[in-house]
């Protein structure tokens, strides 16, 4: 018995969720299931980023600029996310084609700024003049917050 616990303690310090000994019942194994995925889902939501006409609710992956909905290419949503989970900080281009093309040999600056320049035309007012989406000249790019 005592040799049983240990192997329990072993394994939830290993980072086991739950362990469950046999014999067991189908109906305990379903609960222990079904608590699992409440905690699963619940911790895997994420907020909704507002800043100024823009909010961005990262769990659905929904955009809106002054409450209307805009669609974004995934790589746009990406870039987006990627500035958000940093607001306020300067990303450098190194960092931001890292994060969005995975280190991909082929991505570019260029790509990036073609997605950027994108990515302000469905965001911001004017994209000449831009209020969120900075750029921050030889560095990269930074929202604003």
């Amino acid at each position: 018995m005592r040799e049983q616990e240990n192997d329990k303690i072993a394994a939830l310090d290993a980072g086991a969720d739950d362990y469950l000994t046999k014999p067991f019942g189908a109906g305990e194994l379903m609960a222990r299931i079904r608590g699992v995925l409440r905690r699963s889902v619940q911790s895997e939501s994420e907020p909704v980023f507002s800043s100024g006409n823009l909010s961005v609710d990262l769990t659905l992956r929904t955009v809106l600029i002054d409450n209307q909905p805009i669609t974004l290419t995934p790589t746009e949503y990406d870039l987006l996310k990627t500035l958000i989970k940093h607001a306020g900080k300067v990303l450098t281009h190194r960092q931001l084609l890292h994060e969005v093309w995975g280190g991909v040999p082929a991505a570019q600056p260029t790509y990036l700024r073609v997605y950027m320049a994108g990515l302000r035309k469905k965001i911001e007012a004017d994209p000449a003049r831009p209020r969120l989406l900075m750029t921050e000249p030889g560095v990269g790019y930074r929202l604003k917050v």
